[in-house]
């Protein structure tokens, strides 16, 4: 076990965790809501320290990130455990449960990092569960792949506190935030989170790095029009170019709901373009996946098969528009 950051001990030896918003009090041989952080003897202790559940090279596009680096790929490692417990997760066996695993150092993952690199890797991502509650790892890992030249990507439920999330804004170039739902009741109802250091999370976080932010719409729950539009309108206001995705539910862990229909989805993307420069639907297949000008339409970037370089630069070749891409293309 490795020591947590992020927490002070009170009287008699319990704990309590600053590292995410539910700031667990934790006694003597007990863990927090995540699981994943348990209190001996008064000292807090990550439990899922180098253990590793998942790990593959996947394309960027995957996180899913649209707009860095795209075309190129990223050694993606996952543990277990998240400090939220949303009743519908698509990950669940990953999330709410304790995976097998396999030990992987902060050393032996930048190592295995620079191998891919032949193969388009261009660094490493903390995914498929909640790397907020794997913080001490990912902070290890990230400082030595940064020290060997890597990029670090973050996909996170955007669920942690100020100071933590400052200190791995450090170290991370891009993070994919999944921003549930654009009101409170779902968070505290399906979720047993709040919505408000999300968003925070998210403000915080453009300032220092590359963002985008995923949406999973749920029939009946997420997907009101005018909800959609407000939470839009809110991310025009921090930077109209962070692109959205507004992903298909499927049925899921505790949740029977049917999958989104595809024209659920579709109205939303109009409605959010009416704020947003860049808004994809994923988890459809088929579906347009291509980036276009936000202001002619002009192809950018196809995604049906090969990726195109030759409209892709800083500025629209038809029109002359700014295009906010992070990286060298392809």
């Amino acid at each position: 076990m490795q020591e947590a950051m992020y927490y002070e001990t009170k009287e008699a030896a319990t704990v309590k965790c600053r590292l995410c918003p539910k700031h667990c009090v934790i006694r003597d041989g007990q863990s927090g809501a995540c699981r994943v952080r348990r209190n001996e003897g008064g000292r807090l202790f990550s439990l899922n320290y180098g253990r590793c559940s998942v790990c593959a090279l996947d394309p960027l596009e995957k996180k899913p990130l649209y707009h860095f680096y795209p075309g190129r790929k990223i050694l993606s490692l996952g543990t277990f455990g998240c400090n939220m417990s949303c009743r519908y997760c698509q990950n669940w066996t990953l999330s709410q449960r304790e995976a097998a695993t396999n030990e992987l150092s902060p050393e032996e993952a930048v190592s295995l990092a620079l191998r891919q690199r032949e193969a388009g890797n261009i660094g490493l991502a903390y995914t498929y569960s909640e790397p907020v509650v794997w913080y001490e790892y990912v902070w290890d890992t990230a400082r030595a792949a940064r020290e060997a030249g890597l990029k670090n990507v973050v996909v996170s439920n955007g669920f942690i506190s100020r100071e933590p999330l400052k200190k791995w804004l450090e170290v991370v170039d891009a993070m994919n935030i999944d921003v549930k739902a654009f009101n409170k009741e779902f968070y505290r109802k399906l979720c047993g989170a709040e919505l408000a250091p999300v968003l925070t999370c998210v403000e915080t976080a453009a300032r220092h790095c590359h963002v985008e932010i995923t949406t999973l719409l749920i029939p009946g729950y997420n997907d009101e029009l005018a909800e959609i539009e407000s939470m839009a309108r809110w991310l025009a206001g921090i930077n109209p170019a962070i692109p959205l995705h507004l992903t298909r539910y499927h049925p899921d862990y505790q949740f029977a709901a049917p999958k989104t229909p595809l024209s659920t989805l579709r109205a939303a993307q109009e409605t959010a373009r009416k704020h947003l420069h860049y808004v994809y639907i994923g988890n459809v297949a088929g579906e347009d996946r291509h980036s276009r000008c936000p202001h002619c339409q002009t192809m950018l970037l196809d995604r049906s098969a090969e990726f195109l370089q030759s409209e892709l630069g800083q500025e629209c070749l038809h029109c002359g528009a700014k295009i906010q891409f992070t990286g060298p293309y392809l």
